[in-house]
């Protein structure tokens, strides 16, 4: 039995040959590559990345479809499960991969962030995102686009918008436009564990309430307690009249430096 598409899995399924070559040529694939592909779907991709590289992990939710790609790849390993719900050492192994997909437009976010959250092991990751989800992770400073997805994709990796997709190459057709984008993960970033988290907790802090100014934001780091170490903070040298959408992402990396030496500190 084919399977058709599952409106809750936000199924829309590629099929336009030419794209899918175009997306695959993008990513250039090597033999030696570790591809985990998110949400092959009817392996349109799968079919095509196979040519270049057997060493694939195809990470499918919807058990019909599972079992459809097990009879087109036998040889692949697929994993029955939520990507949100992967380990990605236990399940990936622990060489580095590159992460590939068409992703559901309802948990983008949530998987690129599951990406950054395990940049260690991640080469690269090419994604097919809603239009404005690309244009919000490459987006600059003192745009509406830019937000906690900007800051952050900027700060794990370099991202680049490839193409855009039309609706016409999609069954059934989403409502929005796609766009193919690439993100190379940095093998380094410059903070510690802790200042790591320090700094993905002030962005979001940050842009939690993007209209007030940083010195309104940004007093919800402190509780009630830690008056003294809020009163440090507020007299460092920075200008806390801006807003979130202003400051660069230096300017975030001094804040949360900052922020993780007043609190270790105190």
């Amino acid at each position: 039995m084919s399977s058709r598409p599952i409106k809750k899995y936000g199924q829309h399924f590629l099929v336009d040959k030419n794209i899918i070559k175009k997306i695959v040529n993008a990513i250039s694939p090597k033999e030696e590559d570790l591809i985990v592909e998110i949400g092959p779907g009817k392996g349109a991709l799968t079919e095509e990345l196979i040519k270049h590289s057997h060493n694939l992990i195809l990470v499918e939710i919807d058990k019909l479809l599972v079992a459809e790609l097990q009879s087109k790849f036998p040889q692949l390993k697929i994993i029955n499960k939520d990507i949100l719900e992967c380990d990605f050492t236990k399940d990936f192994f622990d060489e580095k991969f590159r992460v590939i997909g068409n992703l559901p437009y309802y948990i983008t976010s949530q998987i690129i962030f599951k990406i950054f959250d395990n940049y260690l092991k991640v080469k690269d990751a090419v994604f097919m995102v809603q239009k404005e989800v690309a244009e919000r992770i490459v987006a600059k400073p003192k745009s509406k686009e830019y937000g906690i997805l900007s800051v952050l994709a900027q700060f794990y990796s370099e991202p680049e918008i490839l193409f855009t997709v039309s609706k016409n190459v999609f069954f059934p057709k989403p409502e929005v436009e796609s766009a193919i984008i690439r993100m190379k993960i940095k093998s380094e970033i410059e903070l510690n564990y802790d200042e790591e988290k320090a700094f993905r907790y002030l962005v979001k802090t940050a842009f939690n309430q993007r209209r007030k100014t940083l010195k309104n934001s940004l007093k919800n780091l402190f509780n009630d307690n830690q008056k003294e170490a809020s009163q440090k903070f507020f007299t460092i040298q920075f200008d806390f009249s801006k807003r979130a959408e202003e400051l660069s992402l230096n300017d975030f990396l001094y804040l949360a430096k900052n922020f993780y030496s007043i609190q270790k500190s105190n």
